[in-house]
């Protein structure tokens, strides 16, 4: 017997989970891994800083500035065009991978890819994204930190060999570090690597994001400071009507996230019509971010005043308005030119504008309403209904609102998978040619057993049967390509197929032998009848042999059999009771 087939016929090694020590490995790893994402996210913050002062204050410094501060007047249209002028020359001349938000990138690279990031994406990324905020481009630094956090782990794997599975399991780490960096939201970052990133649910994986997390966690204060980014006065809402006009509110957040990802894409494809390199398509777009500036310069850059003044609830109407029709326009067009920048601030902007305007008609301060609409479009774009609802709440440091967010959140998100078929996330990834289901479930092919799905009492051939009869009853009888061979117990001898009987009449070896004397030994796969189906469908797929004998007992007794057909009805039955409606 091969030792493929021992493998899979062994049930006594099962567990309810996969983990073994290389998982230590990896939360060890996690640690280096995080502490990167962390000093990644404290780098790109000071770079944007750097950007910001040069562009709009030609001096260079690191401290942190508003745009509004600045005095520019009509340059502010000549600004944001230089800045992605240069980002155009970048991933022109240096990666391509540069371009877009960077989440799709990393969801790609992850399911395509094998986990593997470029070292020119880890260093070009931050710096393009720098540019492009510090000119004035209307994006966030999440985006950016996650494709750059998730080339330090990647890269990291690379150096020590580590599997694709392993490499996937440092790139979100990073990734989730790098979150953790910017905005200080741990529960947040490892529940995006959960919904948008590991497409997996193991201890392999969530062990080692958890460390990385909490990695970049202990070198924020260092970094960044301690306590949450976001922090403003809240009103107690425990009536349960809150959670309910919350629901509401999310479901109205869906509906404009689903119409920012609509007109996103087709801003995107009239760029792709134009008859220009795309390498100057950022600039083209770049004049809309400028001219969006001189209406109001509050749409320029990431915004992160924008969003602390929606929550203090100190905008006026005209601000707000401008923020949701003004920086939605400049910013999708800005993305939809294929510049370099993230879409988690520009949205928390967009649903924190619509939350404030309606909360101008509900109880409570519109700065409460602007965090749950916050928490909603966070969920209804990127289809990651915890996330938005614990990041809100971390943002805030109101975690007594989780309630109110996961109402708004759960809201946004009915309706964003019933009116749109992709999330912003996933579409630009169906736009080349590849589908992403983003529902877990549990594969039959892993809970199912031998016994529950395979033909009982099969067919068998004697192993006293000669090799002539046995040619002529392949060649005459047979409905199947292959059957048992067992003695006069049943017990199972090997498996006698179509080729043997060919084999055995070309070779002109003694026909009068019984078949149990030539079978070869690796013509001899088997399983138990607890072996999961899973570990059968791979042993099929090693050995090449497509109806395995099912056994029981010290002895081997045939007790069925089980083939490719079997395995694909064990789908056919969970696909049925999916769709099959019957009255009990």
């Amino acid at each position: 017997m091969s030792a493929s087939a021992e493998r899979a016929v062994n049930p006594r090694h099962l567990a309810d989970h996969s983990a073994d020590r290389r998982m230590l490995m990896l939360a060890a790893a996690a640690i280096v891994v995080g502490t990167g994402g962390a000093f990644g996210a404290w780098v790109l913050l000071k770079l944007i800083a750097v950007a910001t002062n040069l562009f709009w204050f030609m001096r260079l410094s690191t401290a942190p500035v508003e745009i509004t501060d600045s005095s520019v007047g009509v340059l502010v249209v000549v600004i944001p065009v230089i800045g992605s002028l240069i980002i155009g020359l970048m991933a022109r001349f240096g990666s391509e991978k540069i371009r877009g938000h960077g989440i799709p990138e990393a969801i790609e690279a992850i399911l395509y890819g094998e986990s593997r990031l470029s070292p020119k994406v880890a260093l070009l990324k931050p710096l393009s994204s720098a540019v492009s905020i510090g000119s004035g481009g209307p994006f966030g630094a999440e985006g950016p930190i996650i494709m750059t956090g998730g080339a330090i782990g990647s890269l990291f794997a690379q150096r020590f060999r580590l599997s694709a599975a392993e490499r996937k399991t440092l790139l979100v780490a990073g990734a989730a570090a790098g979150m953790t960096g910017i905005f200080a939201t741990p529960v947040a970052a490892v529940l995006l690597a959960v919904e948008v990133l590991l497409f997996e649910w193991k201890p392999r994986s969530f062990v080692p994001v958890v460390v990385a997390v909490l990695a970049a966690l202990a070198w924020r204060p260092l970094l960044l400071g301690v306590g949450p980014l976001f922090p403003f006065p809240i009103v107690e809402a425990e009536a349960w009507w809150w959670s309910a006009a919350a629901l509401g509110l999310g479901a109205l957040v869906g509906l404009e996230a689903s119409l920012l990802s609509a007109l996103l894409y087709r801003i995107e494809d009239a760029f792709h019509r134009l008859p220009v390199h795309w390498m100057w398509w950022p600039a083209i777009g770049a004049v809309a971010v400028g001219i969006g500036g001189l209406i109001d310069a509050h749409v320029l850059g990431a915004g992160y005043g924008n969003i602390q003044a929606l929550l203090d609830g100190s905008l006026a109407i005209r601000v707000v308005l401008a923020l949701l029709v003004v920086k939605a326009l400049v910013w999708l067009i800005a993305l939809g030119s294929g510049t370099s920048g993230g879409v988690l601030a520009p949205l928390l902007i967009l649903g924190g504008a619509l939350g404030y305007l309606v909360g101008c008609f509900l109880p409570g301060p519109p700065g409460f309403w602007a965090m749950i609409g916050m928490a909603g479009i966070m969920s209804g774009a990127m289809r990651a209904p915890l996330t938005g609802a614990l990041f809100a709440v971390e943002l805030t440091g109101h975690f007594g609102a989780l309630p109110h967010t996961i109402a708004a959140s759960v809201g946004a998100y009915a309706v964003s998978v019933l009116v749109m078929r992709r999330s912003i996330l996933t579409e630009k990834i169906a736009r080349r040619g590849r589908h992403i289901l983003q529902e877990y479930t549990v594969d039959p092919l892993d809970f199912l057993q031998a016994e529950q799905i395979m033909t009982p009492e099969p067919a068998t051939l004697p192993g006293a049967m000669s090799v002539r009869d046995a040619a002529t009853f392949f060649t005459e009888r047979a409905e199947h390509r292959s059957y048992p061979v067992v003695d006069a117990e049943g017990r199972l001898i090997g498996l006698a197929s179509r080729s043997d009987a060919l084999r055995w009449q070309v070779d002109g070896g003694n026909l009068q032998a019984p078949i149990a004397d030539v079978l070869s030994d690796a013509s001899q796969p088997f399983a138990f009848r607890h072996t999961p189906i899973g570990e059968v469908a791979d042993l099929m797929v090693e050995t090449g042999v497509g109806r395995i004998p099912i056994v029981e007992g010290e002895d081997r007794r045939v007790v069925g059999i089980l083939s490719r057909h079997d395995l694909l009805k064990a789908r056919s039955v969970r696909r049925r009771a999916e769709l099959e409606r019957v009255r009990s």
